[in-house]
């Protein structure tokens, strides 16, 4: 996805008006290559203009399950249980719709990452009632929008609680991970499957997947070996997704990618992404493999960029990868 340091096969997030998850977060990948292109045996499923996009649900789990999660210095935690109960509180409100309009608030209504944060808190009834914090703590968070206001959210809901939070940008994966564990800051909002994995460190194999129980799971162990732990993610999620216009989906009675495979059988799908997407296995090959999609032709764009989405809202391509948390997924 974008600015989150998450490495391939995991998207770097891209800021600016292509953010919203705004970070390296990401869980598949695809990156630049070559265009490939085939025969459509029909046009059931060419693309359709529209300016409103909207994500098809991965319903057979072929992302990684890239939730929010507080990630926690584990000597922090043991010290005051408050910390990680807190931030659970925020969990359990987040969502991705939610994500997404904050993403779109700051990325594109120009407000201010504390503004968006402290109205959101507001309305989850979060920055009253809570308690059993003291002393100070620091949140990390990465130079990328999402980030950003996550991390503003749970500096705000921890002062609620009493704790004396505030905000500093850390950077990267690669620099703010050995900060939590040094202690340097206690607390970052983070990525599911993109952490996990980051925390094996073998690539040769992957431990996250689009269970998020199984996730947790994996993650748990590799946690404690690091001197952090973790708690309970949230519904909201920062991951690849593919998306296509509303009118399209609407032409087709189509949300999920299951059901635009049974509508789409004539091969007349055109799907648009960056150009590694073709050997990818969780774009074009996981498509084709997990979802039975077939595609008369593939056009090489970005990673969930400004030319990807404007390509699907154009009508040039029918589906395109994005980012789930993505303000340009906003309702207008």
């Amino acid at each position: 996805m974008r600015a989150r340091s998450r490495s391939l096969p995991l998207l770097a997030l891209a800021a600016v008006l292509a953010t919203a998850a705004c970070g390296e977060s990401g869980s598949s990948g695809t990156g630049g290559g070559a265009e490939a292109s085939g025969t459509a045996s029909g046009d059931a499923c060419a693309p359709v203009a529209g300016d409103q996009l909207v994500v098809l649900e991965d319903d057979q789990q072929l992302q990684n399950a890239d939730n929010i999660v507080p990630a926690v210095n584990a000597a922090a935690a043991q010290a005051n249980p408050a910390l990680l109960e807190t931030l659970n509180r925020v969990s359990a409100e987040l969502t991705t719709d939610e994500l997404i309009e904050m993403n779109a608030a700051v990325d594109v209504q120009r407000q201010s990452a504390e503004e968006v944060a402290a109205a959101w808190t507001t309305e989850n009834g979060l920055d009253t009632g809570l308690s059993g914090g003291s002393g100070p703590i620091v949140v990390g968070a990465a130079d990328f929008t999402e980030s950003q206001v996550l991390a503003t959210i749970y500096a705000d809901v921890l002062t609620a609680a009493g704790f004396q939070a505030s905000v500093q940008t850390v950077g990267n994966r690669e620099l703010y991970l050995p900060a939590l564990q040094r202690g340097e800051i206690q607390a970052f909002p983070e990525y599911l499957a993109t952490v996990t994995e980051a925390l094996d460190a073998d690539d040769a194999r992957q431990v996250a997947s689009g269970d998020v129980a199984e996730t947790v799971a994996a993650l748990t162990p590799l946690a404690e070996q690091a001197g952090l732990v973790f708690g309970e993610p949230a519904e909201a999620a920062d991951q690849n997704a593919f998306a296509v216009t509303q009118d399209f989906a609407d032409q087709l009675g189509v949300t999920t990618l299951s059901e635009l495979a049974d509508a789409c059988g004539d091969g007349s799908l055109v799907l648009g992404g960056p150009g590694e997407c073709p050997e990818r296995p969780q774009c074009q090959p996981g498509l084709e493999e997990t979802y039975g999609l077939q595609f008369a032709s593939f056009s090489e764009l970005d990673a969930g960029g400004p030319l990807t989405k404007a390509a699907i809202q154009q009508g040039e391509v029918s589906i395109g990868l994005v980012f789930s948390s993505d303000g340009a997924l906003a309702q207008g």
